[in-house]
Formats: structure tokens, C-alpha cells, sequence
């Protein structure tokens, strides 16, 4: 009983909140989303983006994470969006070292650089970081394969940052004009 208790609190204090889907729009100003239909319009606009490649291993993970997260139907025929994605800079810092100063655990900081253009106006740019950590172990091959895991783990996380913020940049063009389609940059007129 406490949990279901627990359950309606939390709904409730959801939604006198303010919380608001990012990637969907109400179509109508009831109270509740869902009635059946929802505008989805942010999630096919984010499905016009064309993720350019990128040179670095790093950068090609990020790149595979975007396309499953932005075009999950494949690379559109005519983009609307081009998104670079430029990984910066990567810093290795150990942690906890032994008494013979040989560090146990390593923490790694990466920064990419992000740009998405629209024509050949730049409507986003940004930087994103991701930190991450990994043991040490006495076997060099388990070693590897947990800096292979955080590498993989630091990709995930800025391309999840860099998509949420296309989807915000969408969300606040159509909470500004109603909609996409009324949305035009000089490049399109």
C-alpha cells in the first residue's frame, strides 16, 4: 500500500511541476499527453540530421551512437541538418595510487566540439564532456578491455547530451513559432 502511496505522490508531483515531454508536443491544451495522437514533429525533424563522419575512432563511436539515436530509420535521402562531431581533447588522470606510486584506477575526460548547420547558417554549436574511470587490474588484457568499456561508455554519454540538445533546440523553435514548418532560415526562402 506504501508504495503505490508512493507512486501517486510521485506522479502528482511530477506533474504540478511543470515536467514536459522534450521529443513530443501536446495537440491539444488538456491536461493530460496522451489522448491517442501526439505531434512528432521534434522526432522527424531530428531525423532529417545527417551525422557526418569523423576521422577518429573516438569520434566514429560517437557518430554510430547519433545515427540509432537521431535517424533510428536510416540516413535521410535529402538532409535538412548537418552535425559535426569533433572530438577535442582526452585527459588521463590516475587515481589512487600504491606506495610504489603506480596508480589502481585511471579517470579519463574527454571533450568534443559539436556544430549542426542548417544550409550554411550554424544553428548549434557546443562543447560536451563525459568522464569516466576504469581499475587498473594486474592482468593487462582485463585492463584493456575496461578501457575499451569506458571509451564505448564516454560515447554513449555525449552522444546522449548531444541529442538532447537537438531536441531542445527543436522544442524551443516550436515553442516559439507553434511549429517546425513555420520555422524558415534565409537558406530555405
Amino acid at each position: 500500500m506504501k508504495k503505490y502511496l508512493a507512486l501517486v505522490f510521485g506522479i502528482l508531483f511530477v506533474s504540478s511541476c511543470g515536467f514536459e515531454p522534450l521529443y513530443v508536443q501536446k495537440k491539444h491544451n488538456n491536461m493530460w499527453y496522451f489522448s491517442g495522437n501526439f505531434d512528432t514533429s521534434i522526432s522527424a525533424e531530428m531525423a532529417k540530421v545527417k551525422i557526418e563522419a569523423s576521422g577518429e575512432r573516438f569520434g566514429q563511436m560517437i557518430r554510430n551512437q547519433l545515427l540509432d539515436m537521431l535517424t533510428p530509420k536510416g540516413v535521410p535521402s535529402k538532409p535538412k541538418y548537418r552535425l559535426y562531431v569533433e572530438p577535442m581533447d582526452k585527459e588521463v588522470v590516475q587515481q589512487a595510487l600504491r606506495s610504489d606510486i603506480t596508480a589502481t584506477r585511471e579517470r579519463v575526460q574527454y571533450l568534443v566540439n559539436y556544430m549542426m548547420y542548417q544550409g550554411d547558417e550554424l544553428v548549434i554549436n557546443g562543447n560536451s564532456v563525459a568522464y569516466v574511470s576504469y581499475d587498473i587490474l594486474s592482468n593487462p588484457y582485463s585492463t584493456t578491455m575496461a578501457q575499451k568499456k569506458t571509451e564505448k561508455d564516454a560515447a554513449k554519454i555525449i552522444a546522449d547530451d548531444i541529442a538532447l540538445r537537438i531536441g531542445a533546440y527543436f522544442h524551443t523553435i516550436i515553442t516559439k513559432k507553434g511549429s517546425l514548418s513555420d520555422f524558415q532560415t534565409s537558406s530555405d526562402r
